[in-house]
């Protein structure tokens, strides 16, 4: 059933709405709900809220409790192709909780943390932007690592961050809705502005698994597929930025382990050939973010890597 969390006036005649997909099964149970769409670039999601649809529809009988999805959080960003919300000058992952009587962005804020209220799960999905690549992994404050982390460890992901208290900016989704007794787990994958076919059946997949094991799916799992992800702490990650501007070339995905000592990439000149500065790990360790986009200037972002061992 498709409902209306929210719905605002626009200028000429028309009206801005975020939607939401309820899929209820045959028997009462949980409430998970599955968003993303904050950022207008990251597309991931949308994949995955398909999906998520298409395979619960097929097999509803197997559904106890409801699945409610929200593939649109900010549709002028995704309609537009902007991060932000368009003409507000906003980020919308910055202006939670909101206020009802706020700007325009600021009650649907609100609206949209009222309705994700006393659910079971939240599962919020992001992309990366389009300068990083990032290996599926799921983001977590220390804060809520004791009720996190068993959550995270089934959703098929390679990865698990625990970020540190202070690292965690407290006007997004996620850190609202956990501090206000809903449970919410980010998830970060791929790259702006792409869909990673792949990526976004692993997660379906972890999805389905989770519910199995909160006890709202009937339905057929392979757990031999599901992934055991590493988890680690804020302060084992490595920060590799570049020592010069130039262009970015690499042959490696994010996902693998790299020696200590090894060569990530180069920074190289076009103009004359010149290889400007090697981007080589620290660290013996797991490569979790590298750059995506080739353009770099001195200081930016290369790769996250997780110190092994640690």
């Amino acid at each position: 059933m498709i409902q209306t969390v929210t719905s605002t006036e626009l200028p000429i005649d028309e009206r801005l709405a975020i939607k939401k997909n309820v899929i209820a099964g045959s028997e009462p149970g949980k409430r998970l709900c599955i968003v993303t769409g904050t950022h207008g670039d990251e597309l991931e999601g949308q994949m995955v809220c398909y999906e998520m649809a298409r395979r619960l529809n097929e097999s509803i009988g197997s559904l106890d409790g409801v699945v409610e999805i929200y593939p649109a959080l900010n549709p002028l960003g995704i309609d537009t192709i902007q991060r932000g919300i368009p003409n507000f000058d906003l980020d919308m992952n910055r202006i939670f909780p909101g206020n009802p009587e706020g700007s325009v962005a600021e009650q649907m804020a609100f609206s949209i943390i009222e309705d994700l209220k006393g659910a079971d799960l939240v599962i919020d999905i992001h992309s990366s932007n389009l300068y990083l690549r990032e290996t599926p992994q799921a983001r977590i404050n220390v804060l809520d690592e004791d009720r996190l982390v068993p959550v995270a460890t089934l959703l098929n992901l390679d990865f698990v961050w625990i970020h540190d208290a202070a690292t965690v900016l407290e006007a997004t989704l996620a850190h609202s809705l956990n501090s206000t007794g809903t449970p919410c787990v980010v998830v970060e994958m791929g790259v702006g502005q792409r869909i990673n076919h792949k990526m976004c059946y692993r997660l379906v997949d972890g999805i389905f698994n989770l519910m199995r094991e909160m006890g709202m799916w009937k339905g057929i799992v392979n757990r031999n597929a599901i992934s055991n992800p590493i988890v680690c702490k804020g302060d084992n990650v490595e920060f590799l930025n570049a020592a010069t501007s130039g262009i970015f070339i690499t042959e490696l995905k994010c996902g693998v382990v790299v020696a200590d000592g090894e060569e990530i990439g180069q920074i190289v000149e076009p103009l004359t050939g010149a290889i400007l500065s090697r981007v080589v790990s620290p660290v013996e360790g797991y490569l979790f973010t590298i750059r995506a986009y080739p353009i770099v200037y001195e200081g930016s972002l290369m790769a996250r890597i997780y110190r092994m061992g640690s």
